[in-house]
């Protein structure tokens, strides 16, 4: 039989033991679903760096599609400036954190994997083929994300503020 003690100090105890609970529990569901909340369309601008050392203003949309479990998702990324463009998509799952899958740079016909972690509303990408590499990092706040991707060779480089419309 559970003490039925209503004292100041045991509803204190109680109360950090639940809130303890619930943060673990929400902590464990945003490791287990981290694409939970992001599907949609988002849309934004930034700037993109190329290899001359040349930076553009770049416009850009984003649509996500997410898995009813919120471990999988297909991203596409369409970004273009006045002389360069780039589609980017992608195929994620998520387990315990860790982030593993597939894309493609369609107007390059360039494929490869990618890797890495997610961590409350941030993610920390490796992606890579044969030809190409590059870091992404997306951090989501809400109806807000913030994109930066660095990488070697021709595109150097964006960071992109997007937001779902």
């Amino acid at each position: 039989m559970m003490p039925t003690s209503t004292s100041p100090r045991s509803l204190v105890r109680t109360a950090v033991l639940c809130a303890a609970l619930g943060l673990t529990s929400a902590a464990a569901y945003a490791q287990s679903a981290p694409f939970a909340g992001m599907a949609g369309v988002w849309s934004g601008n930034g700037t993109i760096s190329l290899e001359d050392g040349s930076k553009e203003r770049i416009r850009c949309k984003a649509t996500y599609a997410v898995s009813g479990d919120g471990a999988g998702l297909n991203q596409s990324l369409l970004c273009a400036s006045d002389s360069y463009k780039f589609e980017l998509k992608s195929d994620v799952k998520a387990r315990g954190g860790e982030l593993s899958g597939s894309w493609a740079e369609t107007t390059r016909g360039v494929t490869g994997s990618l890797e890495g972690r997610a961590t409350a509303g941030k993610f920390n990408v490796d992606v890579s083929s044969p030809a190409f590499s590059a870091k992404l990092i997306l951090t989501t706040t809400g109806n807000k994300q913030q994109v930066s991707i660095t990488s070697e060779g021709q595109f150097r480089g964006a960071s992109i503020s997007l937001s779902r419309s």
